[in-house]
């Protein structure tokens, strides 16, 4: 490669690493006097990347944004990342699959035989749920935009019974204050506060249809804690946004400490002996937590609490109403069968 086209790769690699560069260190860096960064900046901006210089003592240069994307320049791990970003893409549940798969193919044809072993050595297999619905990726930017410009965002919300936002009689607009895109589990969310319902609400990206033009400005509010994805996950679990599950309770499972942590992701487990552990579990209802922890299938004594307690009793109670009801039809089918073979035949001759 000739020294002047290296020269120049060189500097817009540095240009891309970080927001202003004073002359003089461009200079230095590239081991090259002032007035050939001036030209090599010139040549740049002729193969249409947008360098915006300021003039004076600390003046400098910096890489701006045009109005088209230029060709950009990676290290290694910039491009195995980039990859492997577009690889995972297509469980992002933002609707970019097809746009992903070709940028991945994009990257990947430029990519130097040691970089492209590299991505080709990783293999994405997606495990999706055929009927979760994707969200629009234009909806996403909506809200985004919304939510940076701080305007408050109308919008017609889907019921989730609907497949279709285009299919549906729409209910009244919803009107929100949007605070932050969230994704979880495969779906996006708008958390965003209610201003008719006066509170934090979660709103499922892909049955909002955004409505134009957008509100006056506000002043956002914090979330309770603090903390988005704590209050987001406290939500989901059916608190008031603490992160934590509303009910939990304290058991002793005759099983070993290994075989319940394979199992529960968030259980505290303490190991008691061989065969025999102290599980602490939560959930978003007692009746729930107990049926969690039939689902072990061993023996256990409950620690506590005592809704704990209470929850198992009523399970135990709607678990033997249920056997009660399914042995009557049952009973009855084995006296039909137990009739004589004739009388089975006669009927038959009959019919």
């Amino acid at each position: 490669m000739p020294k002047t086209s290296a020269r120049l790769l060189s500097l817009l690699s540095l240009l891309q690493m970080r927001r202003d560069w004073p002359g003089a260190v461009l200079a230095e860096r590239l081991d090259i006097s002032p007035r050939t960064v001036r030209r090599d900046v010139d040549r740049l901006r002729e193969l249409g990347y947008p360098i915006v210089a300021s003039k004076g003592p600390d003046g400098g240069y910096r890489l701006a944004a045009g109005t088209e994307l230029p060709p950009l320049l990676f290290d290694d791990e910039q491009a195995v990342a980039l990859a492997v970003a577009l690889g995972t893409a297509a469980v992002s549940g933002a609707g970019i699959e097809e746009a992903a798969a070709r940028a991945l193919e994009t990257v990947r044809q430029v990519m130097p035989a040691r970089l492209r072993h590299r991505i080709d050595a990783v293999h994405f297999a997606t495990v999706d749920r055929p009927a979760a619905p994707r969200a629009d990726a234009t909806v996403l930017m909506a809200l985004n935009a919304a939510a940076r410009a701080r305007e408050v965002l109308r919008f017609d919300y889907a019921p989730a019974s609907a497949a279709r936002t285009d299919d549906l009689e729409m209910a009244p607009p919803r009107r929100v204050e949007p605070h932050r895109v969230v994704t979880r589990d495969g779906r996006w969310y708008l958390l965003a506060w209610d201003l008719d319902r006066d509170d934090w609400r979660i709103f499922r990206a892909d049955r909002i249809v955004p409505r134009v033009p957008t509100g006056p400005r506000f002043t956002p509010r914090e979330v309770p804690g603090g903390d988005v994805a704590a209050f987001v996950t406290g939500r989901f679990k059916g608190s008031d946004g603490a992160g934590d599950w509303p009910c939990r309770g304290e058991v002793i499972l005759e099983l070993p400490a290994s075989t319940v942590l394979e199992f529960s992701r968030e259980a505290v487990v303490d190991e008691l002996g061989p065969h025999r552990c102290r599980v602490v579990l939560g959930s978003w209802s007692w009746p729930g937590l107990a049926a969690e922890i039939a689902g072990f299938d061993a023996d256990f004594e409950i620690v506590g609490p005592a809704e704990l307690t209470a929850a198992f009793a009523d399970l135990a109670r709607r678990f033997a109403d249920a056997a009660a009801e399914s042995r009557a039809p049952t009973r009855a089918l084995s006296r039909s069968s137990s009739r004589p073979p004739t009388r089975i035949s006669r009927r038959a001759r009959r019919t």
